[in-house]
């Protein structure tokens, strides 16, 4: 099943069920009104749900034809996004570039902040940031997103509370970030909102690709029209997103809708390329001495998509411009 959430009706939109390939939806609101409260109460909401999404496609549903552009993030704020760090091979150049070695505690214990969650752009939003010198990056991730889970879940029972699976654009701030952790304190100003895919997925719509609570395709990401990376997601993934919940719920439980992320994906193979500017600026400085690679400018476009084995996009496109914020 795939859900996404229509830019009218209120502050959390208006969710739709779309089909398999993209191109036509149906409204929810028969159900229910936004992807949260189906995601409060998903055992009673998800197979009526399914429902309307088979609809979709043996011809009984009256659907209309869907446009990117229509689309706010599936969920448009969330109570709760903890962003990971689950690919080491990024985590190693990082440390490398500015001579520092990774912790042993690092391959067992997982990088896990609160990242911003009140608000995520749609896959076509544009992207404002007040000043090019803050180094604005983009970063292509994975998400899941749970139903309730509770506090000290085990890993192997936290794969059940995972309901949907999406792509982000966890957007950074590069040259602020230094001086943020410095202060000891963590993450502000350097991370603005994130972008979602148009569409959330159920676990069973990516059949044998989704195993080990991991998703294995290639997540391809485009700088203005050229390829950038495409590395393969569940290759080089150090904690699967079963153990990040597990890691996330230690202390507190989670609520519905929260979203967890994998963090940028990496591969150990560079030929795959990179899913932020940040790691292609590491590999530089490891090989040359310096960065070549400039952070991104007003004007720049990028584009986050992933193909099943067919060549057919399962989420559909993050497709972005930054801009200059206005006043």
């Amino acid at each position: 099943m795939k859900l996404a959430t229509l830019k009218q009706g209120g502050r959390d939109g208006t969710l739709i069920v779309v089909s398999r390939n993209l191109q036509h939806y149906v409204e929810a609101t028969a159900v229910v009104a936004t992807l949260q409260q189906a995601l409060e109460r998903w055992d009673q909401h998800a197979p009526r749900l399914n429902s309307l999404y088979e609809s979709l496609h043996d011809g009984t549903a009256q659907a209309q034809p869907l446009q990117p552009q229509q689309l706010a993030a599936p969920l448009p704020r969330a109570y709760e996004f903890l962003d990971g760090s689950a690919y080491l091979p990024h985590v190693e150049r990082v440390r490398k570039a500015r001579g520092a070695e990774v912790p042993e505690s690092f391959y067992t214990d997982p990088l896990m902040y609160q990242a911003t969650a009140a608000g995520f752009y749609g896959p076509t939003d544009d992207i404002p940031v007040g000043d090019e010198a803050w180094g604005i990056d983009l970063e292509a991730e994975i998400i899941v997103v749970t139903d309730d889970v509770p506090m000290g879940v085990s890993a192997a029972d936290a794969a059940g509370h995972i309901q949907l699976i999406g792509l982000v654009n966890d957007v950074s701030l590069r040259n602020l970030i230094p001086g943020e952790l410095a202060k000891g304190f963590g993450f502000l100003q350097s991370k603005p909102r994130s972008a979602l895919s148009p569409v959330l997925v159920t676990p069973d719509e990516l059949g044998s690709d989704w195993r080990d609570s991991k998703l294995h395709r290639p997540l391809v990401s485009h700088l203005n029209g050229e390829l950038f990376g495409q590395p393969e997601a569940g290759e080089d993934m150090q904690f699967s997103f079963a153990e990040l919940i597990a890691h996330a719920a230690k202390t507190r439980p989670l609520v519905a809708g929260s979203i967890v992320g994998s963090g940028t994906v990496a591969n150990q193979d560079t030929a795959r390329g990179a899913s932020c500017l940040a790691e292609k600026r590491m590999l530089e400085i490891i090989a040359e001495g310096k960065p070549s690679t400039a952070f991104l400018k007003f004007g720049d476009r990028m584009r986050i998509e992933m193909f099943n084995a067919a060549g057919e996009s399962i989420f559909g496109a993050i497709d972005q411009q930054v801009i200059a914020a206005q006043a």
